[in-house]
């Protein structure tokens, strides 16, 4: 009698447990899926394979106004050092932008400028203008190219070339530029 009970205690412990995982995994993809439909509301993005992407890379509604920045952060960290001048182009362009002072927006992109990101930031960002790019027109799309890599530009260029003679536009930074481009195609 005492080993049927507790035979039946380690499975009621098994199933218990087991229990415990398929309801954490649960909550888990409710969230994820949450998170998807809320990415789609803020964003415009329809296709689920970019916003699974967007979701996996972490990126959540509230922070994806953020990823606009991106392509400015990855320009001043170019050169491996985001130097005074391309600091004040990156904030004088997201302040233009609407993002201000004492904001969460604000903050991320001070903690971006003094901590690289990792490179999955702008795999994010990429698959953020791909799933955009799919819901605008060729002349909406057009426009938000030339805006956006103008921008980016005008970073690449705040720093100049060796005392402000020369190619204002390293080959790291050129090599970015190129890709943010290619990420519309």
């Amino acid at each position: 009698m005492l080993e049927v009970n507790m035979s039946e205690r380690l499975d009621d412990l098994f199933f218990l447990n087991e229990d415990k995982k398929l309801i954490e995994q649960l909550k888990i993809m409710k969230q994820m899926k949450e998170t998807k439909e809320n990415l789609a509301k803020v964003s415009g993005i329809k296709n689920e394979l970019i916003l699974e992407k967007l979701v996996a890379l972490n990126v959540r509604p509230e922070t994806l106004a953020s990823l606009s920045l991106v392509p400015l952060v990855e320009v001043a960290w170019a050169d491996g050092a985001v130097d005074e001048r391309e600091a004040k182009a990156v904030l004088a362009s997201a302040e233009k932008m609407g993002f201000l002072k004492g904001r969460a927006d604000y903050e991320i992109l001070l903690n971006w400028m003094n901590h690289r990101p990792s490179d999955e930031l702008l795999d994010a960002w990429i698959h953020y203008i791909q799933g955009l790019c799919e819901e605008l027109s060729d002349e909406e799309r057009s426009e938000l190219k030339k805006d956006l890599i103008e921008n980016a530009r005008n970073i690449a260029n705040a720093s100049g070339g060796f005392l402000g003679l020369g190619n204002k536009v390293s080959e790291s930074e050129a090599a970015i530029l190129e890709k943010l481009e290619k990420a519309f195609d």
